[in-house]
């Protein structure tokens, strides 16, 4: 707990992670940082997706639309955070000289995005017949 911890206030005083270990190759900090967007880009496409199943579903049961749409947009939201966390962690580490953080964030991330996909199957699937 205290390690996260230390991660979230890094989240807001980057400068303190050079006070650990040495500077890895800027390739590796830049490679990290790449993934990093990347993980944002996911977070946005997931929010998207929440808005869009919000506004261009109407006809959907209330309770459909905002259970998927809150489900996308908290995946999103979870996502955001873990590409802040992820990117300290791996620095960190890289600095270390030690291995890199192992995470079950895509696992986790996958099965509730399947979830959700497999939901809205069911709703096309019924929406279909009306």
């Amino acid at each position: 707990m205290i390690d996260f911890a230390r991660n979230v206030r890094l989240w807001f005083a980057p400068q303190g992670i050079a006070e650990e270990g040495s500077t890895p190759d800027y390739r590796f900090s830049l490679a990290n940082e790449r993934t990093f967007l990347a993980w944002l880009r996911t977070a946005l496409a997931l929010i998207g997706g929440g808005f869009a199943v919000d506004q261009f579903l109407p006809d959907l049961r209330w309770a459909w639309r905002v259970g998927l749409a809150l489900a996308l947009l908290a995946a999103g939201v979870l996502c955001s955070l873990r590409a802040v966390n992820h990117w300290v962690r791996c620095e960190r580490a890289m600095r270390r000289g030690v291995d890199l953080p192992v995470s079950r964030f895509p696992a986790l991330l996958s099965l509730a995005v399947a979830v959700v996909a497999v939901a809205m199957v069911v709703v096309v699937l019924v929406r279909g017949d009306g």
